[in-house]
């Protein structure tokens, strides 16, 4: 046992999840609020699609330098630290009264939730042996599927119950209860002597917030330009620009670069950042047009549709202590592939299904396949990139591998969205695929229209074909594994 270790790192781990799992929650809870949002603060679509964007900028922009502060300060200071910003925060974004006092607190929002989130992993590192990585890492990905289940039907019921806005007050009690758990029962971790790299925070920090921003707001510009000469493609190459600047600066540090190139040199985790990009964009892409189909086309509510993949989640959750221990065996070549191929197959098969008539029941067992995909994959990516990382490298680990993770979601936001108006334009033509996108022009929603209808579903299930094909590449990524077991952590 090092000197991290504890005797019984489940009760920390639970108190770590209370508030991750409240993040994850937060991050979905948001999408079934949009009609309440726009009507309460007299605001439109634009403006409450600057909540979520705000939201994510904030979120993805900092993480790697939130990974390094949990090494420099301690990983707890930092997650109680983020888990209190992200609590007032949510008691901000209830009490405003217009739609600019809104995207502002969602920004400080996804600034708490940058700084929570890296030191999970971090944590959960440095506290477990990693012959027992796998079960706290199932724990991990379980708490991540069933809070892609909580979100929308809490949000669906808060809403129709109360109001908007406590959808955001309901983070209060629950940011006060993690806090309090997280004191008590999260270690005080050891601290490395690190120098900040200031320099690097400047590069990473600009750089990431030009690319993610020209990604979100790809679509919103029609990929062109926004205002005089600034376009959606100069800021996305003036990003990547800035990004190849970064990583050289790492490289030439004779110092201490903000994200050691050395991480890179660990084949496993270089292997499992290129799978949860895909994965990333999968799972954020994959949502859009299944819940757009069950509203628009089927008439659902918003919490009838959330429970269109309540049997996903609950498997996801009931599978991830089996497959965290398997993980703890077993090749992770073997667990990854297995659980990405089934996601990849999920997706496809609903988007063969999807039509103006598909009934709850004819979804159920491609919905499962993907319970099956969220309880194999999580797990063995999150414990192979981490596995064989030294202790003083976890946060910079854990910072680049979220990262990885949220780049990819802001990229399966935007291709999702190109890709769904690219396939209604081809089925029903530019002035037709708008009036679609409209309920109000077909009488209440789109499946009042037989032939309307069944065009609209085909567009929405080709458009998962993306995230289908782009699993495949995590798939060819994870073959390439080596086993770690019996391997030492670097020292």
């Amino acid at each position: 046992m090092t000197k991290d270790q504890v005797a019984n790192p489940w009760r920390a781990l639970f108190a770590l999840l209370f508030g991750f799992f409240m993040i994850l929650v937060d991050s979905t809870i948001v999408s079934v609020a949009t009609p309440a949002i726009i009507t309460g603060l007299h605001s439109d679509i634009n403006g409450v699609v600057w909540v979520t964007s705000a939201y994510l900028l904030a979120y993805a922009t900092p993480l790697l330098i939130t990974g390094r502060l949990g090494d420099r300060f301690g990983p707890k200071r930092v997650y109680l630290a983020g888990l209190t910003i992200f609590t007032l925060a949510s008691l901000w974004c209830g009490l405003t009264d217009s739609i600019g006092g809104l995207v502002a607190a969602r920004v400080v929002q996804g600034l708490g939730a940058a700084l929570l989130t890296p030191q999970t992993m971090t944590i959960i590192t440095r506290i477990f042996p990693a012959e027992r990585r796998g079960q706290a890492m199932g724990a991990w990905g379980a708490t991540a599927g069933v809070a892609t289940l909580v979100g929308p039907i809490l949000g669906g019921v808060l809403i129709d119950a109360l109001s908007w806005e406590w959808i955001f007050f309901i983070n209060v009690p629950i940011g006060v209860l993690a806090f309090l758990l997280a004191w008590r029962e999260v270690p005080d971790l050891s601290v490395q002597s690190h120098r900040f790299d200031v320099l690097g925070v400047a590069l990473s920090a600009i750089g990431m917030f030009l690319l993610v921003f020209g990604i979100q707001e790809g679509s919103k510009y029609d990929w062109g330009t926004i205002t005089g000469v600034i376009s959606v493609p100069l800021l996305i190459v003036l990003g990547l620009v800035v990004l190849v600047g970064f990583v050289y600066w790492q490289r030439v540090n004779k110092s201490e670069p903000l994200v050691p190139l050395v991480l890179f040199e660990n084949r496993n985790f270089s292997l499992a950042n290129v799978a949860i990009a895909t994965v990333g964009l999968s799972i954020t892409a994959m949502a859009f047009p299944i819940m757009i189909w069950a509203q628009g086309v089927r008439g659902w509510s918003p919490t009838q549709s959330a429970l269109l993949l309540a049997p996903m989640a609950l498997l996801t959750a009931g599978l991830a202590p089996f497959v965290g221990r398997l993980v703890d065996r077993m090749h992770p070549r073997v667990l990854a592939s297995f659980g990405l191929l089934c996601f990849s197959l999920g997706l496809a098969w609903i988007g063969l299904e999807l039509d103006s008539d598909t009934s709850f029941w004819k979804l159920l067992p491609p919905i499962m396949v993907l319970g099956v995909a969220n309880g194999f994959m999580w797990s063995p990516l999150s414990v192979t990139a981490t596995r064989t990382l030294p202790p003083q490298r976890a946060g910079a680990g854990s910072g680049v591998y979220n990262t990885t993770r949220q780049v990819g979601a802001v990229l399966g936001s935007a291709a999702i969205a190109a890709l769904m108006e690219s396939r209604l334009s081809a089925r029903l033509g530019a002035g037709a695929s708008a009036a679609a996108a409209d309920p109000a022009t077909s009488g209440g929603h789109i499946g009042d229209v037989p032939g309307l209808a069944h065009e609209f579903s085909r567009a929405m299930g080709e458009s998962l074909y993306l995230p289908a094909a782009v699993v495949l590449i995590g798939v060819v990524a994870v073959l390439f594994f080596h086993n770690p077991h019996g391997l030492r952590e670097d020292a």
